[in-house]
């Protein structure tokens, strides 16, 4: 760091009101490290945020120095945008307050939430949106870039509920954005993720939901995996809105109630979720038990909350990771062929792919409603390589490319932008697909010189 910069960085420091971290700070490193491992950049400054008001601080002093910026909620996301080489991170993970108004079924979110803070403090009082499958996750990223979780098929797209952000744009000032305030701009960040500001809060409606609801696992024997998908897809296309099925298929993890002789090998699970009556969801689970000879299954009335951090131990911090996703409009024997192909081929024990199943209420939303389009995609597939060491690098992420590769003739148009990796930058235009140039239009209006770009990049040219 030169002499000149670290006497800015001083000035800042002086009169910032949130907290500064540099690069020979005690808790550098700790504050710099997020989710995937594959991501090791440092930062010039730390900026930890505990208000609008050091964002807006943070944000003109990136500005005013020509500094890269990255925004940091959760840290959770896979292209590791949260973190850059050399310039700032705005780091808003103290801004973690979670407000719910049970009467109005409204929730006031600050930025920093993961969704474990969010679903504890709306169960509190038997509400829920949709958002996300798992609680370590951050609401702000996740939101941005649409947003799907178990309750989507009946509630919509996490940006289908959002009412209203207040944000800090990249000239320094605070804006709210609404259906009726500065309505494009809220047009955009419905889907548009990090490209027009730095959201402090998020206002979302709430539904009714549990606390209690049945849920499970019912797990098959990978060497049934032609028939249990067939089925899975078939069953998926006229299953009520309440209710949810999604596929994993991967090595068993030590689960309690499989079989120790069945723990590392390959398996076909299907995740189930029915937000209804417990006893009419039963009824319509019973047929998934006839989709073959079930290896085991744990299926029961939960805690929502509960069901929300069920996947918790399979994803947690520190792992190397890289993503591929599609979009499908519908399953296909062609795609499933391909998948089961590729599966039976995991190159670690923590490799997976997983089928997350939406549609219903999410495709009854307009394409060109907000910049989330993809209303067309009944299912979003991810394909999950896991590992622990860089050694085992090229033969994870280039068995990711090549299932990418063989089943993308197969996938609808569109793509989640959450899934997209850091090396995907090329398909931006793709993943928005008829939204994007009204986003190019916004990004130009609200951010010209592309000073938020680290993100999945809409580039104002």
């Amino acid at each position: 760091m030169s002499q000149l910069k670290a006497a800015m960085i001083e000035k800042f420091k002086a009169h910032f009101q949130g907290a500064i971290c540099l690069p020979d700070d005690e808790n550098y490193d700790e504050l710099r490290e997020i989710w995937n491992a594959m991501i090791d950049r440092k930062p010039a400054v730390i900026a930890q945020c505990t208000s609008a008001e050091c964002v807006v601080q943070a944000v003109n002093f990136a500005r005013e120095h020509d500094l890269l910026v990255s925004i940091r909620g959760g840290g959770h996301n896979i292209a590791g945008n949260a973190v850059c080489d050399g310039g700032i991170m705005i780091d808003l993970s103290p801004m973690n307050q979670v407000i719910v108004n049970p009467n109005t079924w409204r929730a006031i979110v600050e930025p920093g939430c993961t969704l474990g803070d969010f679903d504890s403090a709306a169960q509190a009082h038997g509400l829920a949106t949709p958002l996300g499958i798992n609680s370590t996750t951050g609401v702000a990223g996740l939101t941005l870039g649409g947003g799907f979780g178990w309750l989507s098929r009946k509630y919509g797209m996490t940006v289908d509920n959002l009412l209203a952000v207040n944000m800090v744009t990249a000239d320094g000032h605070q804006v709210r954005a609404s259906a009726t305030e500065n309505d494009d701009l809220f047009w955009g960040v419905r889907g548009g993720g990090g490209n027009f500001g730095v959201v402090t809060s998020f206002e979302y409606a709430l539904h009714p939901v549990g606390p209690d609801v049945l849920s499970g696992l019912i797990v098959f024997p990978f060497a049934q995996a032609k028939q249990i998908l067939t089925q899975f897809a078939r069953f998926t296309e006229t299953m009520p809105d309440e209710m949810n099925v999604w596929m994993v298929t991967r090595k068993a993890p030590p689960l309690p109630f499989l079989p120790e002789a069945v723990h590392g090998s390959e398996i076909i699970a299907l995740a189930i979720f029915y937000i209804g009556d417990p006893a009419e969801g039963e009824s319509l689970i019973a047929p998934l038990r006839e989709f073959g000879t079930p290896l085991g299954e744990h299926i029961g009335v939960q805690p929502f909350v509960d069901w929300q951090q069920a996947f918790d131990p399979l994803l947690t911090k520190g792992a190397r990771n890289y993503w591929k996703s599609h979009n499908f409009t519908k399953l296909t024997d062609e795609v499933l062929d391909v998948l089961i192909e590729y599966a039976s081929q995991l190159p670690s024990d923590q490799c997976e792919i997983f089928i997350g199943t939406i549609g219903a209420q999410t495709g009854r939303v307009a394409p060109d409603a907000m910049a989330y389009s993809s209303r067309d995609a009944n299912y979003v597939m991810n394909v999950h390589a896991r590992w622990e060491t860089a050694a085992e690098d090229e033969a994870c992420i280039g068995w990711s490319r090549a299932f990418f590769a063989k089943s993308q003739p197969f996938a609808s148009s569109g793509a989640y932008i959450n899934f997209l990796t850091h090396d995907e930058g090329d398909r931006v235009a793709f993943a928005y697909g008829s939204t994007y140039e009204r986003l190019v239009e916004i990004k130009q209006k609200y951010d010209p010189t592309n000073l938020f770009r680290m993100n999945q990049n809409i580039n104002p040219g």
